[in-house]
């Protein structure tokens, strides 16, 4: 049975994401490899990497420091995201599904800032 940040669904979320993203930018063109690719990689890995940071931090400034930057990461995959739709190199419907579960993220990463101020811990 898992225990820890493995019971935290945003963690959960952001992992899934990240290596969905892997899978999708592998039909980006080649020139993009360095660009979009890279930036894409990157700012999802960040997003998983910041919530797991934050879950071991013992200050709530803290955590809520880290939950923000994850945030920030996961906004920039998102809208990284819109533009590789909007230069076609992701389907509609990838992106889409890739736009409505960066929200919830998002949303999921906001509730837990606000379970976090709202408790001591």
């Amino acid at each position: 049975m898992a225990t820890g940040i493995e019971n935290l669904k945003i963690y959960n979320l952001s992992a899934r994401l990240e290596l969905v993203l892997c899978k999708v930018v592998k039909g980006f063109p080649s020139e993009e490899k360095y660009r979009s690719v890279d930036q894409i990689l990157r700012s999802s890995a960040s997003v998983c990497n910041n919530i797991a940071e934050s879950y071991q931090r013992l200050g709530r400034k803290e955590k809520i420091y880290y939950l923000s930057i994850a945030k920030g990461e996961a906004e920039e995959t998102r809208q990284n995201m819109i533009r590789a739709y909007q230069k076609g190199y992701i389907s509609h419907n990838n992106a889409k599904i890739l736009n409505v579960k960066y929200i919830e993220l998002l949303k999921g990463i906001s509730g837990y800032i606000k379970f976090i101020r709202n408790n001591n811990q």
